[in-house]
């Protein structure tokens, strides 16, 4: 089954379009480096939409990638919500890992916490970008464009 891999990116805050309503519940968020968190959020997010790729790091390659970038996490009432990574290489940053629990989606703080990645991303480089796949929840690509991102690549894989 082919699928379609779309990348997209923000270079100027400008762009950056914040969601017009309020976040549909109060949440926090907070400095997340820990290589068991990183992977525990990659393997709950991507639970549903066939996140595989990073399942058979071991945990040297968890630190080796945490110590390389910085995670974020957003709490909702102490509980873990979602989770956002950043990899900076040279002027540009890729959030390589971004999503919410399946607990907290249709919550109303993804255009939000996907805001707080792309702010984050901007004040460590000049470009943000980011892929999403055909495979990713089907609000994922709206949302990244509704925030300002724009497509710069699409390819199919097999």
């Amino acid at each position: 089954m082919p699928i379609t891999v779309t990348f997209l990116e923000l270079t100027d805050p400008v762009d950056l379009r914040p969601p017009t309503r309020p976040p549909g519940v109060e949440y926090e968020l907070a400095r997340a480096d820990e290589p068991e968190l990183g992977r525990w959020f990659y393997e709950e997010i991507g639970r549903d939409y066939d996140w595989i790729d990073r399942l058979s790091w071991p945990a040297e390659r968890w630190r080796e990638w945490a110590a390389a970038g910085e995670g974020w996490m957003a709490t909702v009432a102490g509980e873990r919500a979602g989770y956002f990574s950043l990899q900076r290489e040279g002027d540009s940053v890729e959030i390589d890992i971004f999503g919410l629990v399946p607990a907290f989606v249709g919550a109303g703080i993804g255009g939000h916490v996907l805001c707080d990645a792309l702010r984050r991303g901007l004040e460590l480089g000049d470009r943000v970008w980011l892929h999403t796949c055909s495979l990713d929840h089907p609000r994922a690509l709206p949302n990244y464009e509704a925030r300002g991102m724009r497509v710069f690549k699409e390819e199919i894989r097999r």
